[in-house]
């Protein structure tokens, strides 16, 4: 039996993937990233050590220990963390860091595959363990558009993929086809706030993939959070791209967004 790495940031992703690997016949051996990974996240997988988040050496040095030779990235780190005194990241983490052109989400994701790599361990994509939560295509929601909320999201798909080009983030909120918000380092549910609160109410929000998306890691996530903070800002619509998004939870987001007359549409350009 193969056994599959699985280094686990923080929500419900980590566990569901762990799930999946299972059913696929792997052995799952987990590093849960601290303060990060859920708690429960041993009851998913075979065994877990717990690291913290900026020891990478320790991480590395762990799965190599254990005879990994395939990992896999689930759930979210902020990248945050690196401007928080509270992590305090070991020699390697350093190294690596100083090593950077810079620090945009890919920049810092690529180099620590490479570090892995260096080690002999090959990082697979995170949809290879996630299929059956891939977003589908089409109006999820018995809530239907109107013309102007097809116009927003046309119109902020192209803002998103440019901002996704340059790195920056996967989000965007608009309204009117006038942009509320940009997802910068804060992270989408946090930009929906904010973009929500200038919108009113009615906003339009639409989260995509960069146009070169490494499926290894940072692939676009949706979950409960990001309906709750529709919710809160009485946002109308959430637009996530087919096919190369994953919609956690999905039951529940679509019965808790019709309850609050919110349309969920799985869209291609």
């Amino acid at each position: 039996m193969k056994t599959l790495g699985l280094i686990a940031g923080m929500g419900e992703l980590p566990k569901l993937v762990a799930d999946e690997a299972r059913e696929k016949g792997y052995r799952v051996f987990a590093i849960g990233l601290e303060p990060l990974a859920d708690k429960d996240l041993s009851d998913h997988v075979d065994s877990v050590k717990r690291i913290s988040v900026g020891k990478l050496g320790e991480i590395i040095n762990t799965l190599k220990k254990n005879h990994i030779k395939e990992a896999v990235m689930a759930g979210k780190v902020p990248k945050s963390l690196i401007f928080k005194s509270k992590v305090i990241p070991d020699l390697r983490a350093v190294k690596l860091l100083f090593s950077l052109k810079d620090k945009s989400d890919d920049s810092i994701l690529l180099a620590i595959a490479k570090e892995l790599e260096k080690d002999g361990i090959k990082l697979l994509n995170t949809t290879d363990f996630s299929s059956s939560f891939m977003t589908p295509e089409g109006i999820l929601t018995g809530e239907r558009l109107s013309e102007n909320e097809w116009k927003d999201i046309a119109f902020g798909w192209k803002i998103a993929k440019e901002i996704g080009r340059l790195d920056i983030g996967q989000t965007v909120v608009v309204k009117d086809q006038a942009v509320m918000a940009v997802e910068a380092i804060e992270g989408t549910d946090e930009a929906i706030l904010r973009g929500g609160k200038l919108a009113g109410e009615g906003a339009v929000v639409i989260k995509v993939s960069k146009p070169k998306q490494d499926m290894r890691f940072d692939v676009p996530v949706v979950g409960m959070n990001t309906l709750k903070s529709m919710v809160e800002v009485n946002a109308r619509v959430l637009a996530i791209e087919a096919g190369k998004s994953i919609l956690l939870q999905r039951k529940k987001i679509i019965k808790e967004a019709d309850e609050a007359g919110i349309s969920v549409v799985g869209y291609k350009e």
